[in-house]
Formats: C-alpha cells, sequence, structure tokens
C-alpha cells in the first residue's frame, strides 16, 4: 500500500471546496486507487507549519496504481491547478509513504 500525502500552502482567498471536489473526483478514475481525504493541518507548533495548513492524502494499494494516477492526465491538470494555488511548486510538499 502506498500513502501518497500532500501538504498545502494556499492563498488566503483559494477556493477550497473545489480543489478538495477536483481531487476526489480523481479518485474512480485510477484502478487501485483506494481512498482520499483532506485534511486541515492543527498542529499548535507555529514556528515550524511554515504556513502549511491544509493538505489531502490518496492510498493507492501498490506503486503500480500511483504510478498510473502520477501520470493520468487528469491528475496532471489538477497538480496544475494545485501549484498555481499554492503559489508554486513551494507551497507544496509531497510524501509517498509506503507500507
Amino acid at each position: 500500500m502506498i500513502r501518497h500525502i500532500v501538504a498545502l500552502r494556499l492563498d488566503a482567498v483559494q477556493d477550497r471546496s473545489a480543489l478538495r471536489e477536483g481531487l476526489a473526483a480523481l479518485l474512480p478514475l485510477v484502478p487501485g486507487a483506494l481512498s482520499f481525504r483532506w485534511f486541515d493541518n492543527v498542529s499548535p507548533e507555529a514556528t515550524v507549519v511554515h504556513g502549511f495548513c491544509e493538505g489531502f492524502e490518496f492510498t493507492f494499494a501498490d506503486r503500480a496504481a500511483r504510478d498510473a494516477y502520477l501520470v493520468h492526465p487528469a491528475h496532471q491538470a489538477m497538480g496544475a491547478h494545485i501549484l498555481s494555488a499554492a503559489g508554486g511548486p513551494d507551497g507544496v510538499i509531497v510524501l509517498d509513504i509506503a507500507g
């Protein structure tokens, strides 16, 4: 199993519901994509959060499913939208965790 975790630093006026809905719509498009969830960072450690206040997680059955998701055209389009909303690559952190 692969957990694809993305932390976001979004513009204060960004429409988060549109991002959540767009990401959730990706789940049924990729065989082996098991779940999606959006989360808010509730850490009290403000000095180390660096503005990353929310994010999302996809769970995939295996690396092949994750890899299929990464190259899927719908993911590519959504990724471009996320990068724009986050002000570029510095506003996004990605972790892929196996196990």
